[in-house]
């Protein structure tokens, strides 16, 4: 078991729960090393959120080590996930429900392959409106629920990898690498929109930042637990 200076700087791999913020995560982990240091206050920070119907890979810097999220930030990453085709939600995942349907009868293996490849390399990508991207100091996702409307622009990203591991129409598994500032969520309403039908996602899970996986992450109880117990 790896021995962290909480204090001094740690950096540690966290496998993020479904129905979690990445904000969520922190928090816990800070409570949680508050009270075993006996500290009023301790630097904790994650690299790159996961929206909270997404599950997996969390970088979190405690202590000075927080100075290094912006490198893990700028780090690329891996998904798995799954998307439905033949409808919508204004999230583009499963925080929403379904708000239009699309038909499907066209889509095939050849036409699915064909849209894959149209994403594959640098494209242009309009985040989505439920998004922690600020606009005016506000997150989009609070302007959203409101009902608001804001004008967001499309931003450059590179889609490294993009294969399907499972095709059962209406939905299809897949596995994406990309740059930073991706949204999978937004490549999933993409994807749906050029096969000339809807899509959004049912499910995401980050495996990789870099060179870090999500394999080597721990538990959140596991980890609060070892703090408690070290």
């Amino acid at each position: 078991m790896e021995k962290y200076d909480f204090q001094a700087g740690a950096t540690l791999l966290v496998d993020k729960p479904l129905d979690w913020t990445s904000f969520d995560v922190v928090n816990k982990i800070r409570w949680a090393l508050r009270n075993k240091l006996q500290v009023k206050k301790i630097k904790v920070g994650h690299a790159g959120t996961l929206d909270p119907k997404a599950t997996g890979l969390l970088i979190i810097c405690a202590g000075k080590f927080t100075k290094k999220l912006d490198t893990f930030q700028g780090m690329g990453k891996t998904y798995t996930g799954t998307l439905k085709l033949g409808a919508t939600t204004p999230s583009y995942d499963v925080e929403t429900e379904e708000d239009q349907t699309y038909p499907t009868e066209h889509i095939d293996d050849l036409l699915l392959d064909k849209t894959r490849e149209e994403f594959i390399g640098p494209i242009e990508q309009l985040p989505p409106m439920y998004s922690a991207i600020k606009v005016e100091g506000q997150p989009l996702y609070k302007l959203a629920r409101k009902g608001k409307k804001i004008e967001v622009k499309p931003r450059p990203v590179t889609i490294y990898d993009f294969e399907f591991t499972r095709v059962e129409l209406p939905e299809v598994g897949f596995r994406v690498s990309c740059s930073k500032g991706t949204y999978i969520r937004s490549l999933a309403y993409d994807f749906g929109k050029l096969a000339g039908s809807g899509a959004y996602l049912t499910s995401l899970c980050r495996t990789q930042i870099g060179t870090h996986l999500l394999s080597d992450a721990w538990n959140l109880e596991e980890l609060i637990k070892y703090i408690d117990e070290s």
